[in-house]
């Protein structure tokens, strides 16, 4: 999926509550302290990473690309 950032980023766990993979702010950070998340191909266990477009988020079978 495709997901437009406003401005010129997005805090990771925003993005994950923005695109309703986490439902609240603790399962954002949840998701991010397992490891679950990858970041253009490496782990991100910075739950404040900023995300710029052309970042690609991976978790699970889910593909976010940042535009």
């Amino acid at each position: 999926m495709e997901f437009k950032i406003e401005g010129e980023y997005i805090e990771l766990i925003q993005l994950l509550k923005a695109t309703g993979l986490a439902s609240t702010g603790g399962h954002a950070k949840f998701i991010v302290d397992e490891g679950m998340v990858l970041r253009n191909g490496a782990v991100e266990l910075r739950k404040r990473a900023k995300l710029v477009p052309g970042d690609q988020v991976v978790i699970d079978d889910q593909t976010i690309v940042l535009i």
